[in-house]
């Protein structure tokens, strides 16, 4: 039997709960399918609605707007990653390769995870890289940080700030070079494959090159500390 894994979210994201119900769960589908076909900007709830084979006032009953939907989205996969950041590095008692280990994890090429089956990873990780940061670039961005919104994120950011001064205690910077690991991987990427002129990663498209370009970051930076 297929264990489910379940995702505690932030109750003040949506009305009511999509992971609670058949229609909740198409609509984190197809919304997951439509913002990475089409992008965020021409996403709209009718449109979800057309393709959910529902209404637009049904979905707006799990959903106050589609920033709402878009914080959610994001949120959940730092919470997904988180976990299996936890899982995959659990096991490992040198500091240096747990790091290591994230790295590899927040750079490469997400699959697709059969214990959600409403929720294609792969598809939300390139979510993430394109759309993720409009989740909190926005005028409100501090109303949304007081209902805790971020706090996924920053409870990511505080577990790989932890692994880094695992590695140096001296460190004087472990929160910024944190949250610097989770954007640089993404805007490395984003690079890539978009405006290749902005990294060296441009021509042969290799995510290995984004790994070991982090490390190299990363780890000099903590060894001259």
């Amino acid at each position: 039997m297929k264990v489910q894994l379940r995702v505690n979210m932030n109750e003040a994201l949506f009305l009511r709960n999509p992971e609670e119900t058949d229609l909740g769960k198409k609509i984190i589908k197809y919304s997951i399918l439509l913002i990475h076909k089409n992008g965020f900007e021409s996403f709209t709830f009718k449109k979800l609605a057309e393709e959910s084979g529902t209404t637009e006032a049904s979905i707006y009953r799990y959903f106050e707007n589609k920033h709402r939907l878009l914080i959610y989205l994001v949120t959940w996969y730092w919470s997904w990653l988180e976990y299996q950041i936890s899982f995959q590095t659990n096991n490992m008692a040198d500091p240096v390769k747990r790091l290591r280990k994230v790295i590899k994890l927040l750079t490469t090429t997400v699959e697709d995870d059969d214990s959600t089956s409403y929720v294609n990873e792969s598809l939300l990780h390139q979510i993430v890289i394109s759309e993720g940061s409009k989740s909190f670039l926005t005028k409100h961005v501090g109303e949304d940080n007081k209902l805790h919104f971020f706090k996924p994120y920053k409870d990511l950011c505080a577990v790989i700030g932890n692994m880094i001064l695992a590695c140096n205690p001296d460190y004087k910077y472990p929160k910024s070079l944190a949250s610097t690991i989770v954007e640089m991987a993404h805007f490395q990427n984003f690079f890539m494959h978009n405006l290749p002129s902005l990294t060296d990663f441009g021509l042969k498209k290799e995510e290995a090159e984004i790994v070991d370009f982090l490390n190299d970051l990363v780890f000099t930076s903590l060894n001259k500390s």
